[in-house]
């Protein structure tokens, strides 16, 4: 097996990735494969979170989550490509994001 990790991948190396994740996770869905479509999507989201630079996710910040409307999390610290924190309300559990769903509080940014 030769396959690069995403780690070793260049940015346009990893933006084919990412499109071609999204196909089969488009193709999956079309064909009601839904546990497949997941499996593709979070991948896609792991491929972007290494295009994303790591020191622009501060700890201690609020950041919205994309995918979630008004669901926010605050990160406590990174390990890796992955924020780790908390989601504001409800159970206070510890959990990790890949910092690809992370959005800032300013909108415009």
């Amino acid at each position: 097996m030769n396959e690069k990790s995403y780690a070793e991948m260049t940015e346009q190396e990893l933006q084919d990735e990412i499109r071609k994740l999204r196909e089969k996770a488009r193709k999956a869905e079309q064909l009601g494969i839904v546990n497949e479509y997941a499996v593709y999507e979070r991948k896609a989201l792991m491929a972007e979170a290494y295009l994303i630079d790591p020191k622009t996710i501060v700890p201690g910040e609020m950041y919205r989550i994309n995918g979630a409307p008004g669901e926010f999390f605050k990160v406590e610290y990174l390990k890796g490509r992955f924020a780790w924190g908390y989601r504001l309300g409800g159970e206070r559990y510890e959990e990790a994001l890949p910092i690809s769903i992370l959005a800032p509080m300013k909108v415009g940014k």
